[in-house]
């Protein structure tokens, strides 16, 4: 089991936002389980909570933008990534701004913020969702497309095609999320020339800087832009390098811009709320792109949430066999209705039944058409549930279990001979004076057959 993990202690950062120019803190605290990413905007009447969350995207020009309320949080994407690629699951950002620092333009700062303070494990099991087939969109406007195939890990490919001499195709892979940190983490991000003088006349980036982006020249320098950029930037002389870069920036890696990419995806798909156990394959990646796949994924998620099927394996020895059912449930043939207890806790059990068309019911319930009584079914299910609260006495075998309520039953599907029935039943309140109150699910084929919510208790025999 891995655990959830934070952050052991708070810790600020400051610097300027790339697009609004402002002097921003910005400070991470650490966050109970299953809180997730959250950010508060300190500097607003009532600290409100944006969550980074996939659906409040609201805008992904130059940045993945998020708004709540009204609310908003620009560019959160390389903040986001920090956290993922430092293996950290729940933290607080507080913003006295609605943009975090740029710092140099990557995570690198705040990777570095994070192991200054250490991370810590919680006392509670982190989610995965383990991808079963492949996953994609696509963006038909501009061929982006992105895809996620089953994998044991979470793994990220970035392609990238600029289309110009300067900077053409670059390719970057990060096989395991530990690497972040030394391969990613430092990866700056970039405009090219003819951007970057769009997004002057457009008054933004005014927090920008020769250091905390890499200026791609892939157009001549007019005298006129020449001085633009040097009023912009603060600076008495700017220069082309040999290699197409605006002023003396040197590269970190020769496909920095690749990688640059490849954490921005890792900071959007940060906004499905929930680790992926699967490759994720970018082409052409950006933020439109990248925030419509996380929407997407998310919504799948919580579809299969909801109509969660779990999975066990019959194959492996059963933790209670029909012997050892026997010796703690009252019921005999033809009226002990389970065969097997696949797993037990505290809280909740597992049973399983095989349906033969050797059940005595099966003769009246239909001669023509054999399928197993829905009230059966329910019956099958609080005998699984009888096992659970039989097993918190020490002499189970002078008890008896009765039922007390049947409420909120459905029946989805029909169980027929030769079907597997396995059946899960959830406390709903710990069990108390021997009442057993229990989500019951029954499942057959793939699928949710039966459902109610049960109460039962158990009684001495007289």
């Amino acid at each position: 089991m891995v655990k959830q993990k934070t952050i052991q202690s708070e810790i600020s950062l400051k610097g300027v936002g790339l697009h609004t120019g402002k002097e921003v803190t910005m400070t991470f605290k650490p966050a109970p389980i299953n809180n997730g990413f959250t950010f508060v905007r300190v500097d607003l009447e009532g600290s409100p909570i944006i969550e980074a969350d996939a659906n409040y995207v609201i805008n992904t020009q130059r940045g993945t933008n998020l708004e709540k309320l009204g609310v908003k949080i620009q560019t959160s994407e390389h903040v986001l990534a920090a956290f993922v690629g430092l293996d950290v699951d729940n933290v607080i950002i507080e913003l006295n701004e609605s943009e975090p620092p740029i710092m140099d333009g990557s995570s690198k700062f705040f990777v570095e913020a994070i192991e200054k303070v250490g991370v810590v494990e919680q006392d509670a099991e982190r989610k995965y969702y383990v991808v079963k087939e492949v996953i994609s969109f696509v963006d038909e406007a501009t061929g982006s497309e992105i895809i996620v195939m089953p994998s044991e890990d979470y793994q990220v490919t970035a392609m990238v095609d600029f289309g110009t001499k300067v900077l053409g195709t670059q390719n970057a892979t990060l096989k395991n999320i530990a690497d972040f940190k030394t391969e990613i983490s430092d990866a700056r991000t970039f405009s090219f020339l003819h951007e970057l003088e769009s997004l002057l006349n457009d008054g933004l980036i005014k927090g920008g800087d020769l250091n905390n982006a890499i200026v791609y020249v892939d157009k001549e320098i007019s005298p006129e832009t020449m001085e633009n950029l040097k009023k912009a930037f603060g600076k008495d002389h700017i220069s082309v390098k040999e290699n197409g870069i605006l002023d003396n920036l040197t590269l970190h890696y020769p496909n920095e811009a690749a990688r640059h990419k490849l954490l921005d995806v890792i900071g959007d798909l940060a906004l499905i709320g929930i680790r992926i156990k699967g490759k994720v394959i970018a082409n052409k990646p950006g933020h439109y792109v990248n925030t419509q796949f996380a929407k997407k994924m998310a919504k799948i998620i919580k579809i299969e949430q909801k109509n969660h099927i779990p999975v066990y394996d019959l194959n492996l020895p059963p933790l209670m066999d029909i012997h050892q059912i026997m010796n703690i449930l009252p019921h005999r043939p033809p009226f002990l209705l389970i065969d097997r207890i696949i797993e037990m806790s505290t809280t909740h059990v597992v049973g399983m039944k095989n349906v033969t068309m050797n059940e005595n019911f099966f003769v009246g319930h239909f001669p023509d058409a054999p399928v197993m009584p829905g009230v059966l079914i329910v019956e099958a299910m609080a005998q699984s549930g009888g096992i659970l609260v039989l097993s918190t006495v020490p002499d189970p075998e002078n008890y008896l279990t009765y039922f007390m309520k049947i409420d909120n039953v459905k029946f989805k599907h029909k169980v027929l001979p030769g079907d597997t029935l396995i059946f899960k039943c959830d406390l709903i309140t710990p069990i108390r004076r021997g009442i057993c109150h229990m989500q019951a699910n029954a499942y057959a084929n793939g699928k949710l057959v039966a459902e109610a919510e049960l109460m039962a208790q158990i009684a001495k025999k007289q």
